[in-house]
């Protein structure tokens, strides 16, 4: 189970990756494309202006081959257009093109590549039915999920050709028109490289009122695809090929949106035959939580820890272990506002042989601060990360606390019926006072974000802060031991 989990927290990780990319290109691509029909849109209305019927393309063919220059045309070109309005849309187009490039051959194409790595373990292991068919790694779905992972590795290539045929032709057709725009103008055209005219009218033709990449960018497009090509897929399904033979007729982002179902459906077998599996022997609510839609919006900063009891009376080759469970509780829930919980025991409060009880607290934070993330650390202690609520535009403070678990009396949790459910709502909170012995204070100059990164190991905490800082304290020293604790990293 552990060797299936991994491979899908890595394959769901590289989807977010392909989801981010893809958006990036879109976006990148839209914004270029904007810029040009903005520009370009203009002819058609001077073409109507001056009582002409004809089109942008017959206007511009027209002066390819030399039989005349319309006056709409010239103005267009000569006014409207310019040079520099020319030069600020080829520099747009060719921003994104590089952009778009580096997004591919950088961020999606190996996460799609590294996808379908994953997806070839995970059939292998699949098709061992007698060891991972218990866990619910079914290997028919995980055929289907290879084949569309392969179908997509094929979408990104093709993506990736026509991305860089398309924006090949733009940069040849802003060549050809820049020399007609110094022509024009009367200006000297040596400096300006030749072009293909052949190119052209096929820019003319096939770009210059259509979108290539914004069809494969789209979920809803259906890209044509020729008999010849049609007939070669098919005839590959007999040597291994994808038995869907209409996949080249999808976009890239449809083909994406497939993958995602199949992976969802595959998934979801492993996570359903283990739930049905699961007998839980005692329920912890930590807080109630009114809709689904709060729940979906809530981050709440949590943390589990053990450490090993130093007074336990066992052999040396065993030991018991004591847990923390430290978490933010949502205001609103309870009925409390800007309170952490703690619990103690809880894995110990299900077993039959153990007397432990589940027990903990509740700590109120001042209300001019809000809890920002908060850590376990070694020897029971918590770290809280604070920040003032601050109304004015000047920089707020901020505020570590370490507490000592055991200045703080643990109540035992009540068990109303069913009796395998605890509940925390009778738990009373306690106001935490930064000026009190409760724990060490540590005043932070800055307004700080998530997340608060602690290592017990090393004995330190890093904090990153409003001004993209990372900051690290040595969390066993005082502050006032030693002022350089504290390393700023851009």
């Amino acid at each position: 189970l552990h060797q299936v989990s991994q491979q899908a927290s890595s394959i769901q990780d590289l989807v977010e990756v392909v989801r981010a990319s893809i958006s990036l290109i879109s976006k990148q691509w839209s914004s270029a494309m904007n810029l040009f029909h903005e520009k370009f849109s203009v002819l058609p209305n001077l073409i109507a202006a001056h009582g002409a019927e004809s089109s942008s393309e017959d206007e511009f063919l027209s002066l390819l081959f030399g039989t005349r220059t319309s006056p709409a045309l010239h103005q267009f070109l000569a006014s409207s257009l310019g040079e520099a309005g020319l030069k600020r849309i080829a520099k747009a187009v060719d921003s994104a093109g590089r952009e778009i490039r580096g997004v591919v051959s950088e961020h999606l194409q190996p996460a799609v590549e590294i996808i379908s790595f994953r997806l070839a373990e995970l059939r292998g292991l699949a098709r061992w039915c007698s060891r991972f068919q218990i866990i619910g790694l079914d290997e028919k779905l995980i055929d289907g999920v290879t084949e569309s992972i392969g179908m997509l590795v094929v979408q990104v290539e093709r993506f990736s050709r026509v991305a860089a045929t398309v924006l090949y032709q733009f940069q040849n057709f802003f060549t050809w028109v820049l020399k007609c725009v110094k022509i024009l103008l009367n200006e000297p055209t040596d400096q300006v490289p030749a072009a293909n005219s052949e190119l052209v009218v096929i820019f003319l033709k096939f770009l210059l009122d259509k979108d290539p990449i914004k069809q494969l960018l789209e979920a809803d497009e259906r890209i044509e695809c020729d008999m010849d090509t049609a007939r070669h897929i098919e005839q590959l399904v007999v040597f291994g090929g994808f038995t869907d033979t209409q996949f080249l007729e999808r976009s890239l982002v449809k083909q994406f949106n497939e993958l995602e179902d199949s992976l969802k459906e595959a998934f979801l077998m492993p996570f359903t035959t283990i739930s049905s599996q699961i007998h839980c022997q005692g329920l912890l609510p930590l807080y109630p939580v009114t809709s689904s839609v709060i729940l979906a919006s809530t981050c709440t900063p949590t943390s589990i820890s053990f450490y090993k009891d130093e007074d336990s009376q066992h052999e040396e080759s065993s030991y018991s272990l004591t847990d923390f469970v430290c978490f933010k509780i949502p205001d609103g829930s309870l009925n409390k506002r800007n309170c952490i919980g703690v619990i103690k025991d809880s894995g110990n409060c299900c077993t039959a042989l153990s007397m432990a009880s589940l027990s903990g607290f509740l700590l109120h934070m001042p209300d001019e601060y809000e809890c920002v993330d908060l850590s376990l650390y070694k020897d029971n202690q918590v770290v809280l990360l604070l920040s003032e609520r601050s109304c004015s535009d000047s920089p707020g403070r901020s505020w570590m606390v370490m507490l000592q678990t055991e200045n703080f009396s643990f109540t035992p949790l009540s068990r109303p019926f069913p009796a395998n459910i605890y509940s925390m709502q009778k738990l009373a909170a306690l106001d935490l006072q930064l000026d009190t012995d409760y724990g060490k204070v540590r005043s932070i100059p800055y307004t700080v974000s998530t997340p608060l990164a602690v290592s017990a190991s090393r004995g330190v905490a890093c904090v990153f802060s409003s001004r993209r800082h990372a900051l690290v304290y040595i969390l066993d020293e005082d502050e006032e031991e030693d002022d350089d604790e504290v390393s700023d990293t851009e």
